[in-house]
């Protein structure tokens, strides 16, 4: 496709974007990597072998001449600690793009607003480009904007629930208000057709990991995702019919040309 994703400069050929975790085995994850056709994946930085190359390790496993790393700060429960591992991530030569999770609450994986903001703005002032998680709070998005977000990354639903998108009308006012930076729909996808909804609602890209990893067959159901991503994107440019109370003959007998 044509159609293209740019985030801070930098062009992606696919609007998906996926993860590492949670697959069977590294080949495995390999083979989702390629059935999707992304070429951005996100890595836990806090739960990847970076410095003993002895060791196998899933960055191993990823082609790094077609695919970029974006490092995340998943497990990360304060600001120091997301700034630290963003650092750590810089350090051993990932990237100084940080996908970046702050997160307040255990059970719920809900960001920490506060903190996520502070390390936003930190990182951006130490040369990151700064993806962060957060809630569909438009508010908190505007305020992660002016300190120099990149993109804003609502979730749908809890990370790895799978309840696909619970929040539609939060994203349509996120597609409407946020313009400057894209808008990137982040978690709780379950199936091809909640990555095809997120598109239809006008993101700018999707990002997953649970919903291919935890399938049965991992791959069809990367396959899936990728068709899924194109789909919505594609209606979401067309712009849909709209919405009538009563039937509409499909086939009028009048503006029939020649009549």
């Amino acid at each position: 496709m044509s159609d293209q994703l740019t985030i801070a400069g930098r062009t992606f050929s696919s609007r998906l974007i996926v993860g590492t975790g949670k697959y069977r085995s590294f080949p495995e994850m390999q083979r989702c990597h390629e059935a999707t056709g992304a070429d951005m994946v996100t890595v836990a930085v806090r739960r990847v072998n970076l410095t003993d190359r002895t060791k196998e390790s899933l960055i191993d496993y990823i082609d790094r001449t077609k695919i970029f790393i974006l490092p995340n700060t998943a497990a990360c429960y304060t600001a120091d600690d997301a700034i630290r591992t963003a650092m750590l991530a810089r350090e051993v030569g990932l990237s100084n793009w940080v996908k970046l999770e702050v997160i307040g609450d255990e059970k719920t994986l809900f960001p920490d607003n506060a903190g996520l903001l502070e390390a936003t703005r930190f990182l951006v002032k130490e040369g990151f480009v700064v993806l962060p998680y957060t809630n569909d709070d438009i508010v908190n998005a505007r305020r992660l904007i002016d300190a120099g977000a990149a993109a804003v990354m609502p979730l749908a639903a809890p990370i790895g629930s799978g309840l696909g998108i619970q929040n539609p009308t939060n994203l349509r006012i996120f597609r409407e208000m946020i313009t400057e930076v894209p808008m990137i729909v982040d978690a709780g996808v379950g199936t091809a057709s909640d990555a095809a909804i997120a598109m239809e609602l006008g993101a700018d890209g999707v990002l997953m990991n649970t919903a291919i990893a935890a399938a049965d067959d991992a791959v069809k159901m990367a396959r899936a995702m990728k068709l899924a991503v194109e789909a919505g994107r594609l209606a979401y440019e067309s712009g849909r019919m709209p919405r009538k109370l009563y039937a509409s003959a499909s086939s009028p007998l009048t503006g029939v040309v020649g009549s």
